[in-house]
C-alpha cells in the first residue's frame, strides 16, 4: 500500500430518519454505494441502529451517557468524512439529529478536546422531500446548528432532492442523470476536503 493510500479517508454516511423507506436513507445509501463505485472507503450505517433515549442532563447524572452514543462516536472518530442527510419536519431538522449530536457531543474521552469529533472532521449534508424545496430549510438550521455551535467544518456544497416519491428508479438510482451527477459532485467534494482535512 502506498503512503498516498494510507492517507485515504474514510467516509461515513447516515440519514437522520430511522424509517423504513425514508427518502432520505434512500439517499444517504445512494451516496455510500456512489463512493464505493469511485474507489473510497466508505460506510453507511442506520440511526435504527444506536437508539438513544431524549438528551436529559438528570439521566445523564443518574445514568451516564447511553452505550449507542459511545459507540457512534467512535464510529465517526474512525472517518474523517461524514454525510448527514437530513428531513425536513416543519421547516426545522429532525428531532432524531439533534438528539444524537447532543448526546455523541456529550462523550469525551480523556485529554480529547471539547467536541473534537465534530471538529477534526469534515461534514457534508443532504436532503430530500417530497416537497418542491427538497429539505432545504431543514438544511439551513441543521447547518447553523453543526458551524455555530459545535464548530463542525461543513462543506458549502450539498445536495437537495425534491419531490423525491418520483426520484428513485427500482434500483434504487436516481432517474435524473443531473441529480445523479449532482450527489456524485458532493460525495466527491467530501472525500478531497477529508482528505487534505486529514493530512
Amino acid at each position: 500500500m502506498s503512503a498516498q493510500d494510507e492517507r485515504a479517508p474514510r467516509l461515513l454516511f447516515f440519514a437522520g430518519s430511522i424509517r423504513k423507506n425514508s427518502f432520505n436513507k434512500r439517499v444517504a445509501k445512494l451516496a455510500a454505494s456512489m463512493a464505493n463505485g469511485l474507489g473510497f472507503s466508505s460506510t453507511f450505517i442506520d440511526l435504527a441502529d444506536y437508539p438513544m433515549p431524549f438528551y436529559d442532563g438528570d439521566l445523564e447524572a443518574q445514568s451516564g451517557q447511553p452505550e449507542n452514543a459511545r459507540k457512534l462516536k467512535d464510529l465517526m472518530c474512525a472517518h474523517q468524512g461524514i454525510m448527514i442527510v437530513s428531513p425536513e419536519y416543519n421547516a426545522s431538522f429532525a428531532p432524531l439529529l439533534k438528539n444524537t449530536i447532543d448526546w455523541v457531543s456529550r462523550i469525551r474521552d480523556e485529554g480529547e478536546e471539547p467536541l473534537a469529533v465534530y471538529r477534526d472532521r469534515v461534514f457534508a449534508l443532504a436532503a430530500a422531500s417530497p416537497g418542491g424545496t427538497a429539505g432545504l430549510r431543514g438544511l439551513m438550521q441543521f447547518r447553523q446548528v453543526l458551524e455555530l455551535g459545535i464548530g463542525a467544518l461543513v462543506l458549502p456544497n450539498q445536495f437537495l432532492l425534491p419531490r423525491a416519491a418520483d426520484a428513485f428508479d427500482n434500483d434504487g438510482n436516481l432517474k435524473n442523470h443531473d441529480q445523479e451527477q449532482q450527489l456524485q459532485a458532493v460525495v466527491k467534494k467530501l472525500e478531497h476536503a477529508a482528505r487534505v482535512f486529514a493530512i
